[in-house]
């Protein structure tokens, strides 16, 4: 069970995350997580350039490895990246120290201050350790970058259409929208993306990168 839209409740019992950007301008703010993938991510980064848009990566510290090609073409076009952890881990099934350690993993092959937690799961402590309030001699001062709207891309029961209309419905100026750059997300995301391009930059939105 997840939440297409994340409801203003859990967004006050974790003030410190960002769900989405304060703007007065028609901006929209495309995240896709689990790559650099050899197949997603080139088919992401063709429909963004299509649109002259920006995106942000929340890259796993793994798949940088095995993909240093990719994740420099993310880099070289514009794009931002963020930390999504060494091995995706479930910080809520994961020992403090292990989890923090994962993270620190990740930061040795994408350098950013951007973190999104696999999953969005991440107890009170870890975020306060990776976010600096909690003190750490590491410590990279993360900050922790959550959601407004999840397309379900990772969703097998989801189809295709069902994916856009997640996006398209429940998107505006400021949102931060997640769709995956991975196998198991590729059949709705290829269906969803170039069409949620379409319509936002038919009604005057930009697609910026988060810094």
């Amino acid at each position: 069970m997840y939440f297409v839209k994340t409801p203003w409740w859990l967004k006050k019992m974790y003030p410190s995350f960002t769900w989405d950007i304060s703007t007065e301008e028609k901006n929209i703010y495309l995240t896709f997580d689990d790559g650099p993938h050899e197949t997603a991510t080139p088919f992401v980064l063709d429909a963004l350039k299509q649109y002259n848009a920006k995106a942000t990566f929340f890259c796993i510290g793994k798949n940088v490895v095995n993909n240093p090609a990719i994740y420099a073409r993310i880099i070289d076009e514009g794009h931002t990246v963020g930390n999504h952890s060494q091995n995706h881990l479930n910080g809520w099934k994961t020992n403090d120290k292990e989890y923090v350690q994962d993270v620190f993993e990740a930061a040795k092959y994408i350098d950013s201050k951007l973190f999104r937690p696999p999953y969005g799961r991440i107890s009170r402590f870890q975020a306060g350790i990776l976010s600096g309030r909690k003190g750490n001699a590491q410590d990279p001062n993360f900050k922790i970058i959550m959601w407004t709207v999840l397309s379900g891309d990772f969703d097998a029961d989801l189809s295709p259409e069902k994916c856009l209309d997640n996006v398209l419905l429940n998107s505006s100026s400021g949102a931060i929208i997640v769709f995956h750059d991975s196998t198991k997300a590729f059949e709705r995301m290829s269906f969803a993306l170039p069409k949620t391009l379409q319509y936002f930059s038919e009604k005057g939105f930009q697609f910026k990168a988060m810094q």
